[in-house]
């Protein structure tokens, strides 16, 4: 009896487990909404030992935005207010001041006259402009800072005017000689190379006279300038007769169809009488068939200020100066050294240096020079 129990609970069994398995296959095979299904994690793959992993790749960049056409640099010689710094800088000081005083008083011509003359206008040319403007302001003419600087500035341009003849000469059809004169130390010989450099360059077929013969690295600088711009020198014996070799040059050049000589002359001191004899002795050289004298300039150095109208009178009557060739406009504040210049003597100022490179030694023009000094 106790057999017969024991194997009905054994089969009570066997049916109880084999209804499990057909439930949970049932449960199986049921499709689980697609909303629950989350998306399988990523393949992550770690790099073999002794290897790099490679860098993730970074998502496509936006095309940068097209770059700006760079700006064009500027070419050419400078602009005469570059070189005007130091002048324009302590004029502007006093300038300024006046404006903010906001009256017309003693005071104002006191710090007009001194920033004139620290300007090396000059006292003549400082006392004739001051006048007029106080007679002015008399009248009821002019009023206010604004107003007297404003006549300043007008009469300024006014005295500068270009005379006739003012820009450089050449004669079509002649054998044109440039004479330059002045004293050692003023930049003669390289206003030369970079004037002979320019004309050159503007379709002048230029030769250059060597005719400095005291001064014995003058002959040899004119020559490197010469090499430099592609145009021959003709030079003498040290020491030698400073005429001659202007006249050699001067047929040289009529022989060789050169329609322009470049003449260096002595720079020593302009208190001596026989630099003076020498120099008109080389213009009447000079000046003969085929030699045509069409220009004579006078090389000054502008941080000698006043000194310069002592050598400039020195010269005029010796050799009949045409113009001025004014060097080193940039390194100084006396730049009104030109207004008593032309003023007091007449002469043209004609070129002006304001730099050291091959380009930088540009025309004079007044109005540029004057606007410059004020703003």
């Amino acid at each position: 009896m106790v057999t017969v129990w024991i194997l009905l609970v054994v089969v009570l069994l066997v049916l109880l487990g084999a209804g499990l398995v057909v439930v949970g296959r049932a449960r199986g095979r049921r499709r689980v909404p697609e909303s629950r299904v989350s998306p399988p994690p990523p393949l992550v793959t770690r790099p073999e030992a002794g290897t790099e992993a490679p860098p993730a790749e970074a998502p496509p960049a936006e095309a940068p935005p097209a770059e700006a056409p760079p700006a064009e640099v500027p070419t050419g010689p400078p602009e005469l207010r570059q070189g005007m710094g130091k002048t324009r800088g302590l004029l502007s000081g006093y300038f300024k001041a006046l404006r903010a005083r906001g009256s017309v008083d003693a005071q104002t011509w006191d710090d007009i006259e001194e920033a004139l003359l620290r300007a090396d206008v000059g006292v003549a040319t400082t006392t004739a402009l001051l006048e007029d403007l106080r007679e002015r302001v008399q009248r009821g003419e002019l009023s206010g800072p604004d107003g007297v600087l404003s006549a300043l500035h007008d009469d300024l341009r006014r005295s500068l005017a270009m005379p006739a003849g003012a820009t450089l000469r050449v004669d079509e059809g002649e054998t044109n000689v440039w004479l330059f004169v002045g004293v050692n130390g003023v930049g003669k010989t390289t206003t030369i190379g970079k004037i002979a450099r320019q004309q050159q360059a503007s379709g002048h077929s230029v030769l250059l006279a060597a005719g400095d013969t005291f001064r014995a690295a003058a002959a040899q600088q004119l020559e490197t300038w010469g090499e430099r711009a592609g145009v021959a020198v003709v030079r003498g014996a040290e020491g030698g007769d400073p005429s001659a070799v202007v006249y050699d040059a001067v047929q040289r050049a009529a022989a060789r169809g050169n329609d322009l000589v470049l003449a260096d002359t002595a720079g020593r001191l302009h208190t001596k009488v026989n630099l003076v004899e020498e120099l008109k002795k080389i213009r009447r050289v000079a000046d003969r068939e085929p030699g045509h004298v069409t220009e004579v300039l006078l090389v000054l150095d502008a941080t000698t200020g006043q000194n310069g109208l002592t050598q400039a009178r020195q010269f005029l009557d010796a050799v009949e100066v045409t113009g001025v060739v004014l060097t080193k406009l940039d390194g100084t504040a006396k730049g009104g050294i030109v207004i008593a210049i032309q003023r007091e003597l007449g002469l043209p100022v004609k070129l002006v240096g304001i730099g050291e490179g091959p380009d930088d030694l540009i025309a004079f023009d007044p109005a540029e020079f004057v606007d410059a000094l004020f703003t």
